[in-house]
């Protein structure tokens, strides 16, 4: 699902809005000092790093399934222990971790209750599993105007919205289903701005996510459409300041 592309590319799509995530994320989830954290689905590394600021290297460990962002965030993060693996079946024993976090996750694990068992299991009795998705099913999200010109054009095409955890109340359902307790909703809300409507269209060209496979599979004036009702929803001035928020769940291990 278009992740198997270069760090570069997952960076200029979704970094802006990745990298301020992950310090409001890693704050609400009470990050500090003298705790050991894991970041399930590491990506390129945004939340990692945060995490090794308010941790010091020794005391984060991360993994991620792409070879190519495995490869990128150690380069990133000397020090850290990153692995290559999927939060359903992670390398490391039971109880090892104070707080283990999905930033940007849930929605695309292949069976988000299993991802989150597996996060729990790994954190030891009353620690912290926390986890961020973004609001996509009510039209918050960093990709609302993408998402609206495609729907324009092609009512029926596949979008984000139905993803787990993308909705008000689904992400703490699932920690429940997972066995979590005294779990916490919240909303997180970031902003980037985007000096020309050139910047903002081009990592849509990239190949990343369910956006990138969706562009990538139009053909040119398919592709052309889309482009121009993007344009005419954004407007002409510029530049313009994107809000995106994600909807938060953090609970504890019994």
């Amino acid at each position: 699902m278009g992740f198997d592309v270069g760090a570069d590319a997952y960076g200029r799509f979704m970094g802006r809005f990745a990298e301020p995530l992950a310090v409001r994320f890693a704050g609400a989830a009470g990050v500090a000092r003298g705790q050991r954290a894991l970041d399930v689905g590491c990506g390129t590394g945004a939340l990692t790093a945060e995490l090794v600021v308010r941790l010091g290297p020794e005391a984060v460990s991360a993994v991620d399934p792409s070879a190519p962002f495995v490869e990128a965030a150690r380069v990133r993060l000397p020090g850290v222990e990153i692995r290559r693996a999927a939060a359903e079946l992670l390398p490391f024993p039971d109880g090892g971790f104070d707080v283990t976090l999905a930033q940007l996750v849930v929605h695309f694990m292949t069976d988000p209750v299993a991802g989150l068992r597996e996060m729990a299991r790994v954190t030891r009795p009353g620690g912290v599993v926390a986890a961020c998705v973004w609001d996509h099913a009510g039209g918050r999200g960093p990709l609302t105007v993408f998402w609206q010109a495609v729907r324009s054009l092609d009512p029926d095409a596949y979008d984000e919205s139905g993803l787990a955890g993308a909705r008000e109340g689904d992400l703490a359902d699932l920690f429940a289903a997972a066995g979590l307790h005294d779990v916490r909703s919240s909303m997180l809300t970031v902003r980037t701005s985007y000096a020309s409507f050139d910047q903002w269209w081009e990592p849509y060209t990239l190949g990343v996510g369910p956006a990138g496979d969706h562009v990538q599979r139009l053909d040119a004036a398919g592709r052309a459409a889309l482009r121009d009702r993007c344009a005419s929803l954004l407007g002409d001035r510029w530049p313009v300041e994107v809000p995106a928020s994600a909807w938060t769940a953090i609970g504890r291990t019994r």
